[in-house]
């Protein structure tokens, strides 16, 4: 029987193996200021209550919020960008960055850590069936295939031509991955049905979405059914299973407990805590970023 750590864990960003890929240069003041390779960015960040380390920020672009706490805003920019991005690389994935309408870079690279930890649960594996529901720009799936086939799925088709340039890019393109656009409640419910299996699963599911043919997801409805479909795609051979969830006020122990609820029947170990990005320089802090909960089976 899988057994809860009811103690938090911090799985800690402390900078990539490339430095100048990404850094988290100062936080404060509901901001956080970061560099992707040769430019820099202020975005909002309201877990950053303290105060800047940093006099003066001076960045290539800021994202200003709008007055709809759920979302929305533009990007102000201080100087051109390469229309098409820029190259970044994280160990052996290479991928563009570019700023998206959603405040974003087009990836999260406070999930260096999370990628790091799923190739140490199938260490030594070289034929692993994993599935990354919610992929987005694939850096997940393109960390995954180094240890055989990977199921990609994520609602927007736009995110799945992205994360399939950024396949070609880090010359994994051959690689035995699936790249399919689809709703992942809708996916998983068949994979179910079809009596299906894989070593491993993460998923990355957002507040609010909508599917290819316009299903509605909302988190706190639709997670734990999803959750038991994820459990019926596990079996005591399995190796993991990875839940990140961002910008919902929701606790760790929360969705830890939903872990345990649909996992509790197969052996490991149920961990729970924050994902957190360390400032870059002596004495950084720590700014929290999102909530996780895991299941291994080591």
């Amino acid at each position: 029987m899988a057994s809860l750590v009811q103690q938090p864990l911090v799985m800690e960003c402390t900078g990539w193996p490339d430095a100048e890929s990404y850094r988290l240069i100062d936080s404060g003041a509901g901001r956080k200021w970061e560099g992707f390779g040769p430019y820099s960015f202020i975005r909002p960040e309201p877990q950053a209550m303290w105060q800047p380390r940093r006099p003066a920020w001076q960045a290539s672009g800021e994202f200003i919020p709008g007055s709809d706490e759920d979302g929305g805003g533009r990007w102000q920019f201080a100087e051109r960008l390469p229309d098409e991005g820029w190259e970044l690389d994280w160990n052996d994935v290479r991928f563009t960055a570019h700023p998206t309408p959603f405040r974003h870079l087009q990836f999260f690279p406070d999930m260096a850590p999370v990628w790091e930890w799923m190739r140490a649960q199938l260490d030594g594996m070289t034929e692993a069936e994993t599935l990354n529901l919610f992929g987005y720009t694939g850096l997940g799936s393109l960390a995954l295939s180094r240890h055989g086939r990977v199921t990609h799925v994520d609602a927007s088709k736009k995110s799945v031509v992205q994360a399939r340039a950024n396949a070609a890019l880090s010359e994994m393109d051959e690689r035995p991955i699936r790249w399919l656009v689809d709703d992942a409640a809708k996916f998983t419910a068949r994979e179910v049905r079809r009596g299906r299996r894989y070593d491993g699963i993460i998923l990355d599911p957002p507040k609010f979405g909508r599917g290819p043919e316009g299903e509605v997801w909302r988190l706190e409805e639709h997670l734990p059914g999803l959750v038991t479909d994820c459990a019926r795609l596990l079996d005591h051979d399995s190796r993991f299973l990875f839940l990140t969830v961002y910008a919902v006020r929701m606790s760790s122990l929360a969705i830890a407990g939903l872990l345990e609820e649909a996992l509790g029947h197969l052996p490991g170990t149920i961990e729970h805590g924050d994902l957190a990005v360390r400032e870059a320089g002596e004495g950084g802090r720590l700014l929290p970023t999102a909530i996780f909960a895991r299941w291994r089976n080591l």
